[in-house]
C-alpha cells in the first residue's frame, strides 16, 4: 500500500502542478536556440517559429520573433479549440504565453553563441529536440506546428517528430527566398537543424516511455508473483498453460513494467526460482494506470 507521502505526490493537483512547472521549464530552451542561434546565424529553423523567422527578416527585423508567435498561436488555438480537448488547448495555451515570454526577455543576439554553423546546428538541434520532446511528455505544447503534430499523433500514433519534420520542411523552403537567407548552404543548416531536433524529440519520448513485456515460466509463480508486486509495485496476470510435451498445466506470469525494472525483474526471479524461463519483449503505447494516460479521442 502506497504511504501518505506517496499519495499526495501522485495525487492528481501534484502530477498537474508538476506538469505545468516543467512546461514552463522546458520552453526555455526552445528560446534561447532561436534568439542566440538561429536568428544570428540567419538559418531559418522550420515550423511556426521559422515562419516568424521569416516574417522578421521580410520586415527589415521590425516585427519580433515574439509578437508574431503569439498572434498566429492565438489563431491556431482558436481552431485547435474545435478538434482537440478543452484541456489540451488550455495546456497549450499556457505553453504558448511562457514561450512568448522567453522569445520576448531573452535578447536576439547579434553574434551567435557558437560561431561555427555546423555545430550550432548540431547542438541547437540536440538542446532543442531534447527540451521539446520533454515538453510532449508532461503533456504540454509550445504550439505552432506542434498543434498540427498532436492532432496527428492523437488519431494515427505517427511520431510526433516526423510529423514536425514535414512541417519544418516547408517553413525552411519558404525561407530560400528572403535576402539574408538566399543560399543553398544556409537551407541545409535549416534542414540539418530540423532533423536533429525531430529526431532528439522521437528519442526522447520513446525512450522515457520505454515498456517491457514479462512471460515468466515457473512452478513458483505465487512467490515470484507477490514479490512483483510488492517490490517492483506491477500488476501482474496469471495466464493458464499446458506443456506441449509433458502435457503438465500450470500458470504463467505476465507483467508489463518500465525498462529501468527489468534489472530488479530479474533479479527477483533467479533469487525465487533460478531454473525458471523467462520471455522480455520491447511494447510501446502502454496506457493506464502506471503508465501513460488514455488518449482523449473526443
Amino acid at each position: 500500500m502506497p504511504n501518505k507521502f506517496e499519495k499526495i505526490f501522485t495525487s492528481k493537483p501534484a502530477i498537474l502542478i508538476k506538469e505545468y512547472l516543467l512546461i514552463t521549464l522546458f520552453s526555455i530552451p526552445y528560446a534561447i536556440v532561436v534568439n542566440h542561434i538561429l536568428v544570428p546565424h540567419a538559418i531559418v529553423g522550420g515550423g511556426l517559429t521559422g515562419f516568424c523567422e521569416i516574417i522578421y527578416f521580410a520586415s527589415h527585423r521590425v516585427i519580433p520573433i515574439w509578437a508574431s508567435s503569439a498572434t498566429i498561436n492565438l489563431l491556431l488555438l482558436i481552431a485547435a479549440y474545435l478538434v482537440v480537448s478543452k484541456q489540451y488547448v488550455l495546456r497549450t495555451l499556457y505553453g504558448v504565453f511562457w514561450l512568448t515570454i522567453w522569445l520576448k526577455v531573452i535578447p536576439v543576439l547579434e553574434v551567435p553563441v557558437i560561431t561555427d554553423p555546423f555545430m550550432a546546428v548540431v547542438l541547437g538541434g540536440i538542446f532543442n529536440g531534447t527540451a521539446l520532446g520533454l515538453v510532449f511528455l508532461n503533456n504540454g505544447s509550445t504550439g505552432g506546428t506542434d498543434i498540427v503534430a498532436m492532432i496527428v499523433n492523437k488519431y494515427q500514433h505517427l511520431p510526433m517528430g516526423r510529423v514536425l519534420l514535414i512541417c519544418d520542411i516547408v517553413a525552411i523552403s519558404c525561407g530560400y527566398f528572403l535576402p539574408e537567407v538566399r543560399s543553398l548552404e544556409k537551407v541545409l543548416f535549416g534542414l540539418c537543424y530540423t532533423f536533429i531536433s525531430s529526431t532528439a524529440v522521437d528519442w526522447i519520448m520513446n525512450r522515457m516511455r520505454q515498456s517491457v513485456q514479462f512471460f515468466i515460466f515457473s512452478k513458483h509463480y505465487k512467490q515470484i508473483a507477490d514479490a512483483l508486486m510488492h517490490e517492483v509495485h506491477r500488476g501482474v496476470t496469471y495466464l493458464s498453460a499446458e506443456g506441449g510435451y509433458s502435457g503438465e498445466e500450470y500458470k504463467v506470469i505476465t507483467t508489463i513494467a518500465r525498462q529501468h525494472d527489468s534489472a530488479k525483474i530479474f533479479r527477483i526471479v533467479r533469487d525465487i526460482d533460478p531454473n525458471a524461463f523467462v520471455s522480455q519483449s520491447q511494447v510501446r503505447g502502454v496506457f493506464g494506470q502506471g503508465f501513460d494516460r488514455l488518449k482523449d479521442t473526443r
